[in-house]
């Protein structure tokens, strides 16, 4: 294709230019794979890169995506040296990483092992990971992971399938595994004055272990944030309604940004929560949900997030979150799913 930019305003010729250099760049962006992928003593993982930012997932276990890193940089995800590397058994191990599992919480049906091998297939352009059906649940758990071609931007869609021959409620969820040094961060809703709000349109839901004093905390007027202590090993967690579709884990000198979606007419477990965060020492997990749903036999429920990540230093106060993470939910919106 010829382009001619002859007799065009100097301002407006760079500007066409650049647009002309973009899309030849991004035409021949790809992402590479390597499969088998040796990685922490599992053999058989996977690897998807764009030449910006890595991904690896295990099929030796999972499913689960036990890292997402700049290339050749610390992985956003937390891991379990002692655990990593390890099959079989059915004692449910945590591992690390990104794991779907099925809400609510109940032991031991949520604690099904995903300790067993799982069938992975690329098309080209997306990983799909499948698990084998829990022997003591009859739910199938699937993943199936998108890197973007040139940006730092992953889609995860989680999909849960019923095999039972009976109906059953649950909603996905969806648990990243993230490291010490580094907080969760919930929005608040938008503020509006009295008497023009009249109705709540914050639900909060707490746990019997939840002390609202904890210093981990930080209760402000725009974000709630969860902060995670090594040397804090008592449990806290928490959960909102969120509407607005996004939270993020900011660690030093990475942020973590997870899109997701909300209808406000399903129901969501935990009192109505589709966001969470658990911390407990050395380790906080953020949480994401879908609706709770009633999945008939052999019908399947999915919940969608999309993973942003971003070399930044984001403060305590919320000044910094406006400045430097407001500007990125803006720009990922199109990206929120749409339930």
């Amino acid at each position: 294709m010829t382009t001619s930019t002859e007799g065009v305003e100097p301002m407006k010729r760079k500007l066409i230019l650049a647009l002309i250099g973009l899309l030849t760049a991004n035409a021949g962006a790809e992402v590479q794979i390597q499969q088998p992928f040796a990685y922490g003593g599992w053999a058989n993982c996977v690897r998807l890169s764009n030449g910006r930012v890595e991904l690896v997932a295990t099929t030796d276990v999972g499913p689960r995506v036990i890292r997402f890193a700049f290339v050749g940089g610390s992985n956003v995800f937390r891991e379990w040296p002692e655990q990593v590397g390890q099959t079989g058994g059915d004692q449910w191990r945590i591992y690390g990483g990104h794991r779907l599992w099925h809400a609510p919480e109940n032991q031991p049906r949520t604690y099904a092992p995903d300790n067993a091998p799982v069938e992975a297939h690329w098309d080209g352009k997306t990983l799909t990971l499948t698990e084998p059906v829990e022997p003591s649940t009859g739910i199938q758990k699937q993943m199936a992971i998108t890197l973007d071609p040139e940006a730092a931007h992953v889609t995860v869609v989680h999909r849960l399938t019923n095999k039972n021959i009976w109906g059953v409620e649950l909603a996905p969820w969806a648990i990243s595994a993230m490291p010490a040094g580094g907080r969760a961060i919930f929005p608040q809703e938008p503020e509006r004055p009295h008497p023009e709000a009249l109705v709540p349109v914050r639900t909060i839901a707490l746990w019997a272990y939840t002390d609202m004093t904890d210093p981990r905390w930080t209760w402000g007027r725009k974000y709630i944030q969860l902060r995670c202590d090594p040397d804090r090993p008592a449990a806290q967690k928490g959960g909102v309604m969120n509407t607005l579709g996004w939270a993020a884990y900011a660690e030093p000198d990475l942020l973590f940004l997870d899109r997701f979606g909300f209808s406000p007419n399903a129901r969501y477990p935990d009192l109505g929560c589709n966001v969470e965060a658990y911390t407990g020492g050395d380790m906080l997990e953020l949480e994401t949900f879908g609706p709770l749903t009633r999945v008939p036999p052999n019908g399947s429920v999915a919940h969608v997030e999309h993973w942003f990540l971003y070399q930044l230093q984001v403060g305590t106060n919320e000044a910094s979150i406006d400045e430097k993470v407001l500007p990125l939910v803006r720009q990922t919106e199109p990206f929120k799913p749409r339930l």
